[in-house]
């Protein structure tokens, strides 16, 4: 059979044409898409091009207009200074006017579209979001200085941010982003505001300097670089945030704001000046911040609400001036913070972001950073000429070491260096590799241990992207450092993590011969995995481990499991010769045999825990201890069961963390058992003195578990609150109508909700348990650091001067020593906000034991404990 094309056969079409629809823009939405893509080619020219497109809009609309300033302005900071210059094209009478155009007379365009403008900028202070008020404060500064906006007012929009800085009891977090708000804003409008008449610009540098120097205290507790013997808040490897502005502006103030033209692009400056009358900004009033006013209180009567305050902004400095720009000079500080912005809103994109970071260049002053390879050559500006990709990498590596935690997951800075890795190789994969180098010799100089925790893990999963290459051989040296010291410590943690990334053999091929030693410390003897201990035919407790794990692969009734357990622990006891705690060895025999048929995948373990939670309870009960055991067998018996976790994970210690939170989450174990057991058992020699990276794991893991606990159970409470009040307004309002008695709806009174009562129950224990967990903490921290003991003389040695800068001949006590009050320090400024909370218990409890002596350890406990509760 043939096909004929001409009628033969029948064509198949997948749409007919009438079906296809197209989408079109509306001309409002091009409109605003052209304002948003401003300068995707040269910015300069493309200006009277869009100025002239919104001219012959017709009809002209404001609202669409200023939607595509607000979105450009707030979400593509760097090119807010040629917003500023459209915004100042759109007040100058047409060339080619319209019938759309406004009367003669009446406002201008750009009059209009900035009236509108301020009512989505009230909407932002309304909201309080920071971020899009201090833009908007660069748009309007631009804007003065392009005689747009009456200097005078704008000079009152600043002082109100600067007023926040005199409320009582603002947070850090509110009066540093009000600061930061008038400083920069200052730097931008600073030339103009300062010829205006009556008005004295240093009042805006004195106000944010005072409250500046009011905070010091809190800044020695959020330093990457750590020294226990000094309050000094100038460090040498890095600079606050606050400062920087601070330091910036007296630049700019002792040159008159000469500098301003050299700092940012003015791309408005040589337009003639304005015929109308400026803009008058409307006098504002920073609202306060919201407080929830829910009543709900503990069982102390303390305050149940987290406030989180923030801390003082340290960026770590890796390199010198002439590399990376000095941030406590106006252009460093302006880069810096552009830099910034960009990596804040763009965090949804990392692709994106790294394209934008490495075109910055486009949106600043020519000679500003070094021309790319290839470009024509430019004559280099003194004073500037930087580095643009090691620029970069030092914002965004300033950003993952913040303290106390980072501003978006860390993940995203690891991913977004990837990403500029692949788009420039040849140029941003060095200033990866001078960067580590930096950080790795700060190690020994005083790196705060968060800093280098997070450290190891960009490094790990940096390497793991690049095929695992690195200069091993350069650190072959540091192999005769103490153990414990923090080069060895860093190079232990990286490879655990590289394994855990790859696995065993592959890390052990990269790595030279002088670190593939059991001596060096560096690689783990074994490959990670699970160490059954009962394994062995020859080891004790063979056969009866085997008769557990056979009714356990046989998936026996959990029932039946106990009941063998039970009986298994009675032949034991009956056997058993010398000292033997029976209940420990059957603990270990049944945890460990329920682990070894879930370690095949992380769902074999859950399945496992979950068919046999009544063996697990029956164990972490102190089954069979006897009666009369109480509190302290069900204790003892819990710290068995994560006795035998670990024993049989201590080769992969990540899935000591990941077995002891299912563990809480079945509530088999609690918070503070888990916290417990970290202080005494953590590093698996016994009791010990000192505290280190696992350790910290195994805490934060339980903090935040009973921490999150108690937002759950109050987010519950709250909505239940809610639920029963909007209950009692109805049956309020349905008494007012005129109807039957007999039809009013039949409800509760708040206070008789039996959910909210069960609720409100449940609160008052997780508190309980969150604060026994935060004291349990504390207390671990005060017998290792002040009480006496022979780790305590070592606390008291390393936290002098004399013996910080003798620290090359330090051992491993020493180090170990420094590690555990770095942990303090970071145990008390990571969960400041929950602490401050129970304040006066946790002090009356925990520092009581300490009493009044006067020692040096003491001081520096109970001046860290008031620094980061709030009491200095």
């Amino acid at each position: 059979m043939s096909f004929n094309h001409h009628g033969g056969g029948r064509r198949k079409h997948y749409r007919d044409d009438h079906e296809r629809r197209d989408i079109y823009d509306t001309p409002e939405q091009r409109l605003r898409k052209s304002i948003i893509n401003l300068g995707e080619v040269d910015p300069t020219q493309e200006l009277e091009r869009v100025a002239k497109q919104i001219r012959q809009q017709v009809p002209i609309s404001v609202p669409a207009i200023t939607e595509g300033f607000r979105i450009g302005v707030t979400e593509q900071p760097f090119k807010i200074p040629y917003y500023a210059a459209l915004l100042r094209l759109l007040h100058d009478p047409s060339p080619e006017p319209t019938d759309e155009e406004p009367a003669p007379g009446g406002p201008s365009l750009g009059k209009q579209v900035l009236e509108d403008y301020w009512k989505g900028f009230q909407a932002f202070l309304d909201k309080l979001a920071w971020r899009e008020l201090r833009l908007c404060v660069h748009f309007f500064a631009h804007l003065t200085v392009a005689g747009v906006i009456s200097s005078q007012s704008m000079f009152e929009l600043l002082k109100s941010f600067t007023a926040v800085l005199e409320e009582f009891g603002a947070s850090h977090g509110r009066a540093m982003k009000a600061a930061l708000c008038a400083a920069e804003g200052l730097m931008m409008a600073g030339p103009v505001i300062k010829q205006t008449p009556g008005v004295d610009a240093s009042e805006i540098v004195t106000m944010i300097k005072t409250y500046s120097e009011s905070v010091n205290s809190t800044k020695t507790l959020v330093q990457p670089v750590v020294k226990l013997f000094s309050d000094e808040t100038v460090i040498e490897h890095a600079d606050e945030i606050l400062d920087s502005a601070i330091a910036a502006l007296g630049i700019l103030e002792a040159s008159d704001f000469a500098q301003t033209t050299d700092t940012f692009p003015q791309p408005y400056v040589d337009f003639p000046p304005l015929e109308s009358e400026p803009f008058e900004l409307p006098s504002v009033l920073v609202p306060p911040e919201v407080i929830e006013l829910d009543g709900l209180t503990t069982e102390d009567g303390e305050d149940a609400q987290v406030k989180k305050e923030e801390w003082p902004a340290y960026y770590i400095r890796l390199f010198d001036n002439d590399v990376t720009p000095d941030p406590t000079t106006p252009v460093g500080y302006a880069i810096r913070s552009g830099l910034l912005d960009l990596v804040d809103i763009f965090e949804v994109n990392r692709k994106e972001c790294a394209r934008l970071l490495l075109e910055f260049p486009k949106w600043t002053l020519p000679g500003t950073f070094k021309p790319r390879e290839g470009a024509p050559y430019a004559e280099p500006v003194p004073g500037k000429n930087w580095d643009l990709e090691t620029t970069v990498l030092e914002t965004i590596l300033g950003s993952v070491f913040l303290l106390p935690e980072t501003t978006h997951k860390p993940i995203y800075y690891y991913t977004l260096i990837t990403e500029l890795c692949k788009l420039m190789p040849k140029s941003a994969g060095p200033a990866v590799g001078k960067s580590i180098r930096k950080i790795y010799a700060l190690l020994a100089d005083g790196l705060d241990v968060e800093v280098a925790q997070r450290f190891a893990d960009w490094f790990s999963i940096h390497m793991s992207n690049f095929n695992f290459g690195w200069v091993w051989k350069e650190w072959i040296p540091d192999m005769s450092l103490a153990s414990k010291h923090p080069k060895r410590v860093f190079m232990q943690h990286a490879v655990e993590l590289e394994i855990r990334l790859a696995y065993y053999d592959r890390i052990l091929r990269v790595l030279p011969e002088a670190m593939q030693t059991a001596d060096a410390g560096v690689m783990p003897e074994e490959a990670p995995g699970p160490d059954f201990e009962y394994d062995d035919p020859a080891r004790p407790y063979h056969d009866s481990a085997q008769s557990v794990l056979n009714m356990l692969r046989g998936r026996a009734k959990a029932d039946d499991v106990v009941a063998h357990v039970q009986s298994l622990k009675n032949t034991l006891a009956e056997g058993a010769e010398g000292d033997v705690n029976v209940d420990a060895v059957v603990c270990s025999i049944a945890v460990q045999s329920l682990l070894h048929i879930g370690s095949r995948s992380f769902s074999h373990f859950l399945n496992a825990i979950e068919r046999y939670l009544p063996l697990l309870r029956s164990l972490a009960g102190g089954a069979g201890t006897g009666a009369g055991g109480g509190a302290a067998a069900h204790h003892d018996a819990r710290m068995d069961i994560l006795g035998a976790v670990y024993a049989f994970w201590k080769r992969s210690r990540h899935m000591v963390a990941i077995v002891f939170d299912k563990l809480m989450q079945y509530q088999i174990v609690d918070p503070t058992d888990v916290i417990a057991w970290t202080f005494a058992h953590g590093g698996g020699r016994g009791a010990r003195g000192t505290f280190d990276a696992f350790q910290w794991a195994l805490l934060k893991g339980a903090l935040d578990k009973a921490n999150g606990r108690v937002m759950i159970a109050r987010r519950k409470v709250a909505a239940l609150r809610k639920e029963a009040d909007d209950n009692a307004a109805r049956a309020k309002a349905s008494e007012t109508m005129e109807v039957d008695a007999e039809a009013k709806p039949d409800v509760i009174p708040a206070a008789e909700t039996p959910a909210l009562n069960t609720a409100l129950k449940a609160f008052a224990t997780l508190t309980r348990e969150q604060k026994a967990a935060l004291a349990r903490a504390l207390d671990g921290f005060v017998d290792y650091l002040v009480l006496e003991g022979t780790a305590a003389a070592k606390t008291r040695e390393v936290i002098t001067e004399k013996a910080w800068h003798a620290r090359a001949s330090w051992d491993e006590g020493e180090w170990e020593a420094w590690e555990t009050w770095c942990w303090f320090r970071h145990f008390v400024r990571a969960y400041s906000p929950y602490l401050r909370n129970y304040v006066n218990t946790l002090g009356a409890v925990s520092l009581d034991r300490i009493g009044t002596m006067s020692d040096p350890a003491v001081d520096l406990f109970k001046k860290t404990w008031s620094i980061a509760t709030g009491q200095m």
